[in-house]
């Protein structure tokens, strides 16, 4: 089953509204992923940026394999059936939904993003097993209460569910703020839901150039942070083992294949709310 909002725009009208000429960051990613949603102005830069840091190629890979692994333990190991994905970006393999509905078919999922050009792939995302259900949000990730409200219309909150932010906080210009939605997210969601983030960030000279680089491009900024700040959006939660480290060493798995011989310049982790 799938569904989306009744006053979802046209898919004709939305692609109107798409601006090539500037970097985007999920054409951007996808880029860097392998993807083919992406435009001349978004390989560019990408090009550019692997001249600068090579590096970033393998923090957009391993930040993927991050999420699966995420997902996989949530529905796995903690018996998590609903999932609220916020900023999510373009569709590449293994969504949120494929991840969580191979580990638990009647998984809920909903993914919540505002751009248009990821409004013009939703009817990717927008696929379910029989037994679960998938939906789509035009919604504002600095809106939690009414992204919440929307939600309700297929997660059930008096249960548990697991807020994914990945790659996506590193948008939020001020650092507070970022903590502030983390705060209001999760004040909405009930006891034993988990939080899942990952972000870039600022552990080598070489990231800060790509993001100082793809900060000049004109494409909406991303700020790398430090790895304490990425520790610091799960304060009040249980974080789950091994805690805040690099996405490459978050519970990997044997076998695991495209693991960078150097460390990644990506940290994220998992936190219960008690």
């Amino acid at each position: 089953m799938s569904e989306s909002t009744p006053d979802a725009p046209a898919r004709a009208d939305i692609r109107d509204g798409i601006d090539t000429s500037k970097p985007h960051s999920a054409r951007f990613w996808n880029y860097f992923v392998g993807g083919k949603d992406n435009y001349e102005v978004d390989r560019e830069i990408g090009d550019q940026i692997k001249e600068i840091f090579p590096g970033l190629v393998g923090v957009a890979v391993t930040s993927r394999h991050f999420l699966g692994r995420a997902v996989r333990y949530v529905a796995g190991e903690q018996g998590i059936r609903q999932f609220l994905d916020v900023g999510t970006g373009l569709p590449t393999a293994d969504n949120t939904h494929e991840v969580a509905q191979r580990v638990a078919p009647d998984a809920r999922i909903v993914y919540v993003d505002n751009d248009p050009i990821v409004l013009a792939h939703a009817s990717a995302l927008l696929t379910s097993t029989r037994e679960g259900r998938t939906a789509y949000l035009d919604a504002d990730l600095y809106d939690p209460e009414s992204v919440l409200s929307a939600a309700a219309g297929t997660l059930d909150f008096s249960r548990p569910v697991s807020l994914m932010i990945l790659n996506t906080l590193g948008h939020v210009a001020e650092y507070e703020q970022a903590r502030d939605l983390i705060r209001r997210y999760m004040a909405g969601l009930p006891s034993g839901s988990h939080l899942v983030v990952s972000d870039g960030t600022a552990t080598s000279e070489g990231m800060i150039a790509a993001s100082e680089a793809y900060n000049k491009s004109g494409a909406v900024p991303y700020y790398v942070r430090k790895a304490e700040e990425i520790a610091g959006l799960f304060d009040g939660l249980d974080l789950v083992e091994p805690g805040i480290v690099r996405v490459t060493d978050w519970r990997p798995e044997l076998g695991e294949t495209a693991r960078p011989a150097v460390p990644v310049d990506a940290y994220g982790g998992v936190g219960r709310k008690p």
